[in-house]
């Protein structure tokens, strides 16, 4: 199947290399030549520009975003409403607010465009194992493009979940869940720290522990242990957590539904109060961060000792 993927960042690549792996035919954009030329070189058409980019398709077309939400996917949108066809298809896969979704689905709408919203999870090691995949939009557009999905994802990797929004919507919820589990792991990796056996526990080797068989096993308690090779007490981070939005969405969703998210909530505080602090729970947070997603991290000037 052809697609045009527009973004090649981190996950946006990879997921150009995904696909010709499994001998889709890619054609990519990127607003710096650099990246497109490096995704030509293992077998994607380049186009270097938008109006290029669209020449290249064969109707009907799929164009798939990769962008930063906000100000830079809307001026795409724009910008590729006026140079799609009636039938062709545009998937929103950056991490968009739902609401956003409604509103593109009926920015399109008169130019007879489609429109399907991806919640896309699994960072930079989506092209390992695959994607996470939460789709909203038409349903018959879901099953015209499930072969995409199908080489993106693994095994029951992807999921049609609902009319215009509900895959970003699901998505969100995830992120908010994520925020909540990582915090929770930060915490309790603080409290053996601090206690009288913290100096002489490893670690690495209690993630690794806890993921063999444990009630609490996770692929983020297998980031941890990775980071904890890397750095076992974690001193050349500091716990300095951005977020990237979806937290904060999910609680005002759950202030507007008046549904109770108080671990939810907390998480997301305390990605602002570490900002003007340095605990270990928050360089947990910040070492599984860049560990699943490649998120830039604040480094102390200290080299990890192991």
């Amino acid at each position: 199947m052809q697609i045009a993927i527009v973004g090649l960042g981190r996950m946006g690549m990879n997921m150009c290399f995904r696909l010709l792996l499994k001998r889709h035919k890619v054609v990519a954009y990127n607003r710096s030549p650099e990246k497109t030329k490096l995704v030509v070189r293992k077998g994607a058409k380049g186009a270097y520009s938008l109006e290029d980019l669209v020449k290249m398709l064969k109707p009907p077309r799929v164009v798939w975003l990769m962008l930063p939400a906000g100000e830079t996917t809307d001026d795409h949108i724009r910008r590729l409403k006026t140079l799609l066809s009636k039938g062709d298809i545009l998937v929103e896969g950056g991490n968009s607010f739902y609401k956003d979704d409604l509103r593109h689905a009926e920015e399109l709408k008169p130019y007879g465009i489609h429109y399907v919203d991806a919640g896309v999870s699994g960072g930079i090691w989506g092209l390992k194992i695959g994607y996470c995949l939460m789709i909203g939009g038409e349903k018959r557009m879901f099953h015209y493009l499930e072969p995409i999905f199908k080489a993106l994802a693994p095994k029951d990797g992807y999921l049609y979940c609902g009319t215009t929004g509900a895959g970003h919507f699901v998505k969100m919820t995830h992120n908010g869940i994520e925020y909540g589990m990582m915090s929770a792991y930060g915490e309790g990796f603080e409290l053996m720290q601090a206690s009288p056996y913290g100096k002489a526990l490893d670690f690495g080797k209690v993630a690794h522990l806890w993921n063999q068989g444990s009630v609490v096993r996770s692929w983020l308690l297998e980031l941890a242990e990775s980071a904890f090779k890397k750095d076992p007490h974690l001193s050349s981070l500091k716990g300095y957590v951005e977020d990237s939005g979806e937290g904060r969405w999910t609680v005002q969703q759950a202030v507007e539904l008046a549904v109770s998210a108080p671990i939810i909530s907390a998480s997301v505080f305390q990605r602002f109060r570490s900002r003007k602090a340095d605990t270990f729970s928050d360089k947990i947070l910040a070492a599984l961060r860049n560990e699943f997603g490649g998120h830039a991290v604040v480094k102390t000037g200290r080299k990890g000792k192991k």
